[in-house]
């Protein structure tokens, strides 16, 4: 990819007809080593947020190993950059043939389930395998989650019970509980309630837990949602871990995806047609920009223009994409000079997840020119901060993960 300095060194130089993904990979590696140094166990990055070779490259080159993975191509991707990276199939409802392979073939152990039928496929396609670590993915509230995830996978309090058990009678390996409190989580108490149900469990149901998995949900400081510094959440985290019910040589995981990649791209686009305060833009709902038009988030956006300075007065603006399907719109009102027209650029900044990984090819669009910009335009989660050493419990499993 091709190196610039700025986005705005970007328009001046391609003036693109397609839309521009800003990827800084220098960013990806900031998050991944803050984590990395603040969370006191181990990190797995979730690839769905944004599978791309630049970002699992840049998370590896900051300190990730872990990889949350959620179907067969996942895996295979992973596994093709990095022959030592530890994989976890962390969906909870698998294909069999997917399951098989990544057990024979690619070297995963570890994997998720949250009912009967699935563990007993699990156990089926791996050929009774005792080597599994089996990862009970419990169903938790979501209610301060800003994109709530609970309506589909996770297995009751009371189902969990006989599950775990199960679990625990089939694995010589390691059992773990996990969950997901919800996607841009803002309140650092969710994982602490999460954290008091999985311990109430883990009491009923008396086996020997070896993990306990926080899952992702930690949040990006988008427009219009401030969430709670990050520390915050760490340290919420390692105070309820110390009190779960488990040996002194529990592992602690946290599955990050959003809060990892999302500083780490911003999507460039062009206005190519303005009616009123209505803009038509080549970027939309089929593209880079589905959480700015299906989840409904605003994003911070600047206005990029190659000669004359823009206006100084703002005006409220509609934005649509490019296809012609007229649910293709951005559900947030946009801020923007109130002179910009037809060839002036926008940046939406904080798109590097869930961006390019889902764009379509819908109506003929959906064409993006990836390059590296070197410079960090928006607020970061990140500040310095002196890293918070692991936990007691976290250390020696936290050994043994980086050993395998």
């Amino acid at each position: 990819m091709d190196h610039f300095s700025s986005a705005i060194e970007i328009v001046r130089t391609l003036m693109p007809d397609v839309p521009i993904a800003a990827n800084r990979p220098h960013l990806a590696k900031r998050a991944a080593n803050w984590f990395v140094n603040n969370f006191g166990g181990q990190v797995l990055y979730a690839v769905k947020a944004n599978p791309s070779p630049w970002v699992l490259e840049a998370l590896w080159s900051g300190g990730i190993r872990h990889f949350d993975v959620a179907s067969l191509n996942e895996i295979i991707q992973v596994r093709s950059q990095f022959t030592d990276a530890i994989l976890a199939f962390m969906h909870p409802v698998k294909n069999r043939n997917a399951i098989h392979k990544a057990y024979f073939e690619h070297g995963c152990r570890i994997f998720s389930i949250d009912s009967d039928a699935e563990l007993n496929k699990v156990l089926a396609a791996t050929d009774n395998a005792k080597d599994l670590t089996l990862m009970i993915r419990l169903s938790v509230s979501n209610s301060s989650a800003s994109l709530p995830l609970d309506n589909k996978f996770g297995v009751s309090e009371r189902d969990a019970i006989e599950l775990l058990r199960r679990a625990r009678s089939v694995t010589r390996e390691d059992l773990g509980i996990c969950f997901h409190v919800g996607s841009q989580c803002m309140d650092p108490s969710a994982y602490v309630a999460a954290m008091d149900l999985a311990k109430n469990i883990i009491h009923k149901a008396s086996v020997v837990i070896d993990i306990i998995d926080v899952g992702g949900g930690f949040p990006v400081n988008y427009r219009g949602m401030t969430p709670p510094d990050m520390s915050l959440y760490m340290a919420a985290i390692a105070e309820k871990f110390e009190t779960m019910p488990v040996l002194e040589n529990c592992e602690l995981w946290c599955e990050p995806g959003r809060a990892l990649v999302a500083e780490a791209t911003s999507i460039i686009t062009r206005v190519e047609l303005r009616k009123g305060n209505v803009l038509f833009i080549n970027d939309g709902a089929y593209g880079n920009l589905f959480d700015a038009t299906h989840v409904r988030w605003p994003f911070e956006v600047k206005h990029l223009r190659i000669g004359d300075p823009s206006s100084s007065t703002f005006s409220t603006f509609k934005i649509f994409g490019p296809t012609c399907d007229s649910i293709d719109a951005l559900e947030t009102e946009y801020f923007l000079p109130s002179d910009i027209m037809e060839g002036d650029y926008i940046e939406f900044q904080m798109l590097g997840a869930y961006g390019v990984t889902m764009a379509t090819k819908f109506n003929g669009f959906g064409e993006t020119i990836e390059v590296i910009a070197d410079d960090a335009p928006h607020v970061s989660m990140y500040s310095v901060q002196a890293p918070t050493q692991p936990t007691h419990k976290s250390k020696q499993r936290a050994e043994k993960y980086d050993q395998q």
